[in-house]
């Protein structure tokens, strides 16, 4: 059931480093993106892959922890993902993307849910680093980076306590809460 695979799909920040996900496994996930809806069936979105060590840590180098985690660095050794999925967009095909990233990203994860692994999406990225290291083209421009790999963390759903607000948090036990607003406060009758 799609809801059973949206719940699965949380954002993971520490995995089982030594759980590889494979070149071929990545390809069948940005397959999944290829077939979904894009803005005007324009297609601009490209992907870079890396499933390889010394690619991963380019990557890892230019991305950014989770913000609300003020005291943590990002995942240890051990504990990194095993892939990751540079998305671009190609400015030669548009300048615009719609929405295309933000439905290309679900269908990325929600595959990768299925095939049991999990993922964190990146925004916050040193763009002009990421684009040296791996010798991005100009006319590509870094839209997100999304990690992947066989989660080590539970993380759980818990209803907003609007005193606490929205910042996600680990616990005593390193479980990670995550607030998320109560659907009819979702929900205007107007």
């Amino acid at each position: 059931m799609i809801k059973d695979l949206i719940l699965k799909n949380r954002t993971y920040r520490r995995f089982y480093q030594d759980v590889l996900i494979t070149h071929a496994e990545m390809l069948e996930l940005i397959d999944l993106a290829r077939l979904s809806s894009s803005g005007a069936n324009l297609q601009p979105l490209k992907y870079i892959i890396s499933t390889d060590d010394e690619k991963n840590q380019k990557i890892f180098s230019n991305i950014k922890w989770a913000g609300y985690l003020k005291d943590w660095d990002g995942p240890e050794e051990g504990e990194k993902p095993s892939g990751y999925i540079v998305m671009l967009s190609d400015n030669n095909i548009s300048k615009n993307i719609f929405w295309d990233h933000g439905i290309a990203a679900q269908s990325i994860l929600l595959g990768a849910t299925e095939r049991g692994y999990g993922g964190c999406q990146f925004g916050a990225i040193d763009k002009v680093g990421l684009r040296n290291e791996l010798q991005i083209p100009e006319n590509l421009e870094i839209v997100m980076v999304i990690a992947l790999g066989k989660p080590k963390e539970v993380v759980i759903l818990e209803e907003l306590d609007n005193d606490k607000g929205i910042k996600y948090y680990r616990d005593a036990d390193g479980v990670h809460h995550v607030p998320k607003r109560k659907l009819e406060d979702l929900i205007l009758d107007i």
